[in-house]
């Protein structure tokens, strides 16, 4: 089993959406074959709460503008460290650059297909890890 058409519609969209207000490290799986409950996890991240809810707002406008779907769940956002948005085909992850270093949720889903996005989305690859490393002291992550 693969996502559907409409899955990958929308994570297009959410993709673009979040590139658009600046989020880096987009990457989406297709977690059809794993999980009964969604085709597709959009994960992406940035460098402050802000932000975070910046681009929660964003992805949430223009699916429902564009798309008209709208989310079923949306948790995390008081906090704006992790807010998730559930819209049943996808789940988007939105998550502060720390906690995505922390979490890591690309080692759970490793082994499931990545789904194709927007060049714009593709290019803000290696930004978590690149805070992270500036957050611990250096080029190396090494600490003064």
């Amino acid at each position: 089993m693969t996502a559907t058409d409409r899955s990958i519609e929308l994570i297009s969209t959410a993709a673009q959406a979040a590139a658009d207000k600046l989020a880096h490290d987009i990457i989406a799986y297709d977690v059809s074959d794993v999980l009964s409950i969604t085709d597709a996890f959009l994960l992406a991240s940035a460098p402050n709460d802000r932000q975070v809810k910046a681009i929660v707002d964003e992805v949430e406008e223009r699916l429902n503008k564009e798309l008209g779907a709208k989310p079923v769940r949306r948790e995390g956002e008081r906090d704006g460290r992790w807010v998730l948005l559930d819209y049943v085909d996808i789940v988007v992850h939105v998550q502060h650059a720390e906690e995505r270093v922390f979490y890591a949720l690309e080692r759970l889903w490793k082994d499931c297909p990545e789904i194709e996005l927007p060049k714009d989305a593709v290019e803000t690859r290696g930004k978590a890890a690149e805070y992270a490393r500036e957050r611990d002291g250096g080029p190396d992550g090494e600490t003064n």
